[in-house]
């Protein structure tokens, strides 16, 4: 009898040829070990075929449009080496928003719950400020909420990183909350969007703060020209003397979310060029080091 293959496997075998098709075995090879720290897992089958045609080893991945805690926890129990799952409670989700809105303490029994479990590996993406986008509500709630000190006392007792959104509108707040939790890990989000001179002042202030870069590499971001940290290919200066002056504390990520394949090459390949320009020794730490510490992986 001849073996059949699954629809999965076989979406994934015709994703690959697609981005074989595009040219993308020519890419140069990753730094070795490259773990993504931001996936939204939208579609199982693209990013691992994505994964495996530009050589990233694992991906951090939680909730998007069309996925949830659950659906995160079934692809990391299938996909064990390459998928870390995260747990959000974040207040975009319309069965959260109300919970948020009253600074309800019984959300943080939602999240409870789920890590439990022991399988979720850490906290996020929590978007307590988040502006307006395509397809995204608004979101502003204080980064040192009732909830948001809940969220992180449950890191703490499962020594686990939280992954927050936390735009510049609210730093004071921001701070505040890093300060009272010194003992948590905090991966800040696209680093709040800042400049090079906050987001320096930011990580020495906060030694528990650690910058991630997803959104940052694009050579075009749809809300700010401001917002990469490259321009034509070339990291900026100051963001270049900065990564190699802490490499200790940025992280890299490419924020997909698999809505068009283009757009999802355009985010992994922005990284790898970014990460062509770092000395060896920062490669190393920012590719990968770096997140595998904070999840208690040190090697």
């Amino acid at each position: 009898m001849a073996a059949t293959i699954s629809g999965p496997t076989v979406r994934s075998l015709v994703l690959s040829v697609a981005l074989l098709a595009a040219g993308c075995a020519a890419a140069p090879d990753p730094p070795a070990g490259m773990f993504d720290s931001h996936v939204h897992l939208n579609d199982v089958a693209m990013q691992l075929a994505l994964m495996d045609q530009y050589g990233v080893e694992r991906a951090v991945v939680f909730w998007g449009r069309r996925s949830d805690n659950e659906s995160i926890l079934e692809a990391a129990a299938k996909h064990p080496g390459r998928f870390v799952p995260f747990a959000s409670i974040s207040p975009e989700r319309r069965a959260y928003r109300a919970q948020w809105a009253r600074d309800d303490p019984a959300l943080v029994g939602e999240l409870e719950a789920l890590l439990a479990s022991g399988k979720f590996r850490g906290i996020g993406e929590i978007s307590v400020v988040h502006a307006e986008s395509a397809g995204f509500a608004a979101t502003d709630f204080s980064p040192d909420s009732t909830v948001m000190r809940g969220i992180m006392a449950l890191a703490a007792r499962h020594r686990i990183p939280v992954m927050v959104h936390c735009e510049t509108t609210r730093m004071a707040e921001l701070e505040r909350l890093l300060a009272a939790h010194r003992d948590v890990a905090v991966i800040w989000a696209h680093g709040g969007y800042t400049g090079a001179a906050e987001a320096r002042r930011m990580l020495a202030a906060h030694p528990n703060l650690f910058y991630e870069l997803s959104a940052r590499t694009w050579p075009r971001h749809p809300r700010s020209a401001d917002y990469p940290i490259v321009r034509e290919g070339a990291v900026l200066p100051e963001w270049l003397a900065l990564i190699e002056s802490m490499p200790r504390r940025f992280l890299v990520g490419t924020d997909a979310s698999h809505h068009v394949l283009a757009n999802e090459r355009m985010k992994i390949e922005s990284v790898r060029d970014f990460l062509g320009q770092l000395s060896p020794a920062a490669r190393r730490e920012v590719a990968g080091e770096v997140l595998r510490r904070l999840l208690g992986e040190a090697r």
